[in-house]
């Protein structure tokens, strides 16, 4: 009987089963000639998805077929030290073993703190989130989440621009340090000391978690500007309209104007107190040196394991290469110093001084609403003072012409007098009450006038 598509039996399963007694082929062996051994294809990526990529200066990377996108992973960017980038699609466990950072920073790095503004310092990575910029930085690689946003894309093209041409300048660099090596250092005693020029030529670059750090915030700071810019743009016309006529429409742009500065004022603000609060604490400046630390971790490794006196040590993709007496003498040199922050600071204080001044054109914007909201306020008071005038000059003619009304009404009852039946009476009679109501009138102006109740 023929086995049916939708056949499921057993016997049939058992007899597809291999014998248990075959014995296993051994495998070919490899030749391991040069021709063979440079057309081995190289590793796949061990996490990730790959889905494409371009790096700035030439460097590609090319565009593999990725797996199934797993759940829970994010778009990521990828850029190193040459800025060479990728697209990257990670999850939170592979972010969190890739940059050795806990849990809760990427909790930072979520649509729950969008607006906020944090710069964290920990073992191997830096977790940056400036306004719409979140990132982790490494001491040779930076990730940025969510990199085709609109705002995100100005810092991706900046880091395309200026990392691979700092790059080249370091390599540069590293290339004449290499051919004046014998020149750059002099021995003590056993112990090799940097000549200052050659010091000097290291520590004019920045280490690259410092210059995407550079980087982000001027991005940050540039769109700050603008948006500032934008809304002195637009204040200034519309204080002035209703400077000169308080309608609803006038006081509705007002209104919205002042709530778009206030929500602006908050974000720039938030940015200057986290610079702030970094410059007041040198320790959490240290923690930002992550290619230090990396450099000290590697000669720490190369020391305890008994080949830093003669082995040639490579302290970064991102510094010139040098010797292992070059590399002694910058751990005790003041470039590997732990507690010298100086690079990191006049950084963080021009970034500082740049936030200052856009809140205070911000401040600036807020007291001219704050004068033309006092200004209409003046104009609004002066005519309720008007009305009030008014009101006090018609309620004292009231006054008069009911004292007028009274006399009428007496006379006005069915009661006889003598004198009704006279010529002319009425008429002189009409004529004295009214012009006793009108100096009634006038008596009580003028105590008004006298009071200053009533302006002049």
């Amino acid at each position: 009987m023929g086995k049916g598509p939708f056949s499921f039996r057993r016997p049939s399963i058992r007899r597809r089963r291999p014998k248990s007694t075959a014995v296993p082929q051994s495998p070919k062996p490899i030749p391991t000639t040069g021709a063979v051994a440079s057309s081995s294809s190289p590793p796949p990526p061990s996490t990730g998805n790959l889905i494409g990529g371009g790096g700035g200066g030439g460097g590609v990377v090319a565009a593999g077929k990725g797996k199934k996108k797993a759940a829970g992973a994010r778009l990521w960017m990828r850029f190193d030290a040459m800025g060479v980038s990728e697209l990257v699609e990670y999850d939170k466990s592979t972010i969190i073993k890739r940059a050795s950072i806990p849990a809760r920073d990427l909790r930072i790095l979520g649509p729950v703190f969008s607006h906020s503004s944090t710069i964290l310092a920990r073992e191997k990575a830096m977790v940056v989130n400036l306004e719409f910029i979140k990132a982790i930085v490494t001491a040779e690689e930076v990730l940025i989440l969510d990199p085709l946003q609109q705002e995100v894309l100005q810092f991706v093209d900046q880091l395309r621009l200026q990392l691979p041409h700092k790059s080249a300048y370091k390599t540069q660099g590293a290339g004449a340090a290499d051919v004046n090596d014998s020149e750059t250092h002099v021995s003590t005693g056993g112990q090799w000391l940097p000549v200052p020029e050659a010091m000097e030529g290291l520590q004019c670059e920045l280490p690259f978690e410092f210059q995407v750090l550079e980087i982000a915030l001027e991005v940050v700071c540039s769109f700050l500007d603008k948006s500032v810019a934008e809304l002195e743009r637009d204040a200034y016309p519309v204080l002035d309209e209703l400077a000169r006529n308080v309608s609803t429409k006038n006081l509705e742009h007002v209104r919205s104007l002042k709530s778009n500065l206030t929500r602006l004022l908050a974000r720039v603000q938030k940015v200057r107190d986290e610079i702030e609060h970094l410059l007041d604490d040198n320790e959490d400046m240290s923690n930002l040196y992550l290619t230090r630390k990396w450099i000290q971790s590697q000669q720490l490794e190369a020391l305890s394991g008994g080949a830093a006196s003669n082995s040639i040590i490579t302290i970064s993709p991102r510094l010139p290469r040098l010797s292992s007496n070059r590399s002694a003498s910058l751990v005790s040199s003041h470039n590997l110093d732990d507690d010298d922050v100086e690079d990191l600071e006049m950084l963080l204080e021009a970034y500082f001084m740049q936030l200052d001044g856009t809140r205070n054109k911000i401040l600036s914007v807020r007291e001219y609403i704050d004068d033309t909201e006092d200004y209409v306020n003046i104009q609004l008071d002066n005519q309720r003072n008007e009305l009030i005038q008014l009101q006090l000059t018609l309620t004292i003619a009231s006054f008069a012409v009911a004292v007028e009304t009274l006399i009428a009404g007496w006379f006005g009852m069915n009661i006889p007098f003598t004198w009704n039946n006279k010529e002319g009476i009425f008429e002189i009679f009409v004529g004295g009450i009214t012009v006793g109501c009108v100096l009634i009138f006038l008596l009580i102006l003028g105590y008004a006038r006298w009071k200053k109740l009533l302006g002049s």
